[in-house]
């Protein structure tokens, strides 16, 4: 898998020579200054960074305090790049999340190796976390994925402007499916729709995870409504077609689904509160939990009016009082 590297310093001739050496890597990008280093490694999160420590402006220490205190980007690994050495500074830098220092000049050799080093670990790491978040049964995202993924896109979506909508699906008369067939029919169904799910998530930043026994959540970033009720009538018919026999459901012969679709987005009422795209604004009203609480109680409007069908309710819409909270993963 390509690598993708941001290198950091705000002489050109210095990004020019490290590009130079890191050819071979895969993705290089730059950054002269601090905050542009922050703004790239937001736009696409990076595999590591060769950070400059000393910088007018934002320097390298406090770009990588930044990058820490971000959900998105805290397990970057960083390689300061500096022109100093000594105990002192090298325990700064490993006290703000450095991974590894390069001297300069810079060998070739060294950073060579000491960028395929931090590669090799990071895509270890990556790897080990992916088994992490999968769920076994269904080889979707896993609940602590979905709540990890939440909370990264409703900050991000905050702090850029953008919209973000939240699908829960649920299997209906599933446990009348396992009383019917069995067990082992159920997980196969279950595996079945996950990966319809899937195949309905078409860019990148669509989640597919399985929120809890028969229930599903697609996580939509950058989708406003429109885009959500697309997606969401394509679940409808990407179940539907897998033709899956229940003659155990009252609703329909074969296996379907409810979902409950929520949005947040500019027709919300709420949007202006979060114009200014602060995450400390103390008149933001709404939390990522009333985003979920939202798609739960317009899930619950999808079986209440029959199921097989799909509901949607704006962030604004969401009752505290009408249900209680979604349940927790078992």
């Amino acid at each position: 898998m390509e690598s993708n590297i941001l290198l950091v310093d705000d002489e050109p001739g210095m990004v020019q020579l490290m590009a130079r050496i890191l050819s071979g890597f895969g993705q290089l990008r730059f950054a002269t200054s601090g905050a542009s280093a922050l703004l790239r490694a937001r736009e696409l999160t990076p595999d590591l960074i060769l950070l400059d420590a000393e910088m007018p402006g934002m320097s390298g220490f406090q770009v990588c305090e930044a990058m820490k205190a971000d959900l998105a980007l805290c397990d970057v690994p960083i390689i300061f790049v500096t022109a100093h050495s000594g105990n002192e500074f090298e325990l700064r830098g490993l006290d703000v999340g450095a991974a590894d220092f390069i001297a300069k000049p810079i060998s070739e050799p060294l950073l060579f190796a000491r960028v395929r080093t931090q590669l090799r670990v990071k895509h270890l790491t990556d790897e080990l976390r992916r088994i992490a978040t999968i769920d076994a049964l269904t080889e979707v995202s896993n609940r602590r994925a979905f709540d990890q993924a939440l909370a990264v896109e409703w900050k991000r979506g905050l702090r850029v402007g953008a919209p973000l909508s939240l699908l829960l699906v649920d299997v209906d008369h599933f446990k009348r499916f396992n009383d019917r067939y069995g067990h082992p029919a159920g997980d196969g169904c279950l595996r079945s729709v996950a990966q319809a799910l899937r195949g309905v998530c078409l860019r990148p930043s669509d989640l597919a995870a399985r929120y809890g026994g028969e229930e599903f959540a697609l996580l939509l970033p950058h989708t406003p409504r429109a885009g959500a009720e697309h997606l969401a009538r394509r679940v409808l018919g990407a179940v539907a077609g897998l033709g899956i026999p229940h003659e155990a459901s009252p609703t329909a012969q074969t296996v379907t689904v409810s979902v409950g679709v929520a949005c947040y987005d500019e027709r919300s009422p709420c949007w202006g509160e979060h114009a200014a795209g602060s995450l400390e604004n103390p008149h933001v009203t709404r939390t990522a939990s009333d985003l979920v609480r939202c798609a739960d109680q317009a899930l619950y409007d999808a079986k209440r009016g029959g199921r097989a069908q799909a509901c949607q309710r704006d962030i604004d819409e969401v009752d505290a009082s009408e249900r209680p909270a979604p349940h927790a993963a078992p």
